[in-house]
């Protein structure tokens, strides 16, 4: 399939997971990885893709750990799935794809933190209970406190106030 740019953006994650996204909700079809891989995206991460509309959340999921064999794997995969499986919203569609702004964090390896640890505009935190688990990503508007995000991530874990938890933090390298 040739590759056509609808973008002027100049990251190469943000144009591959646009171009993935583009692709699906035009096609159906699942782009295919570049070839050669760009170096930047040969080896594994885990990574998640969030989708705006206007500003407004419309799309966001992804991985704690690889699960592709690449990068740019991870990338496509995690792009279509927020375009189109994030049960928080309806597949997006073909009339918004020109109202969107696509980002891309490609996570570090978690490693264990205690609270006293994190930074909110620094480290993305990982909450786990059993086999309950919550993320949230690093540098989210309106997340300024440790607490916050801890909340934030065992709600989104279905970890109720004062179960204990193990806690992780990992950093992104974030594209916009």
């Amino acid at each position: 399939m040739e590759r056509i740019s609808e973008t002027q953006h100049t990251d190469s994650f943000v144009d591959l997971a646009t171009e993935a996204v583009h692709t699906f909700v035009k096609s159906g079809r699942k782009l295919s990885a570049p070839k050669p891989t760009p170096s930047e995206m040969r080896g594994k991460a885990g990574v998640f893709v969030s989708i705006k509309k206007s500003g407004q959340l419309r799309g966001c999921i992804g991985t704690f750990f690889p699960t592709e064999e690449t990068i740019a794997h991870e990338v496509i995969a995690n792009a279509i799935k927020s375009a189109s499986a994030d049960h928080r919203f309806s597949p997006i569609t073909e009339p918004e794809l020109a109202c969107l702004t696509i980002s891309v964090d490609v996570l570090s390896e978690p490693e264990p933190c205690d609270e006293i640890r994190l930074d909110p505009s620094r480290f993305g935190v990982i909450v786990e209970s059993g086999w309950r688990r919550g993320l949230l990503l690093p540098d989210l508007e309106g997340v300024d406190t440790v607490a916050d995000q801890v909340a934030i991530a065992k709600n989104k874990a279905g970890i109720r106030e004062g179960e204990p938890v193990s806690l992780f933090r990992f950093t992104v390298e974030r594209h916009q």
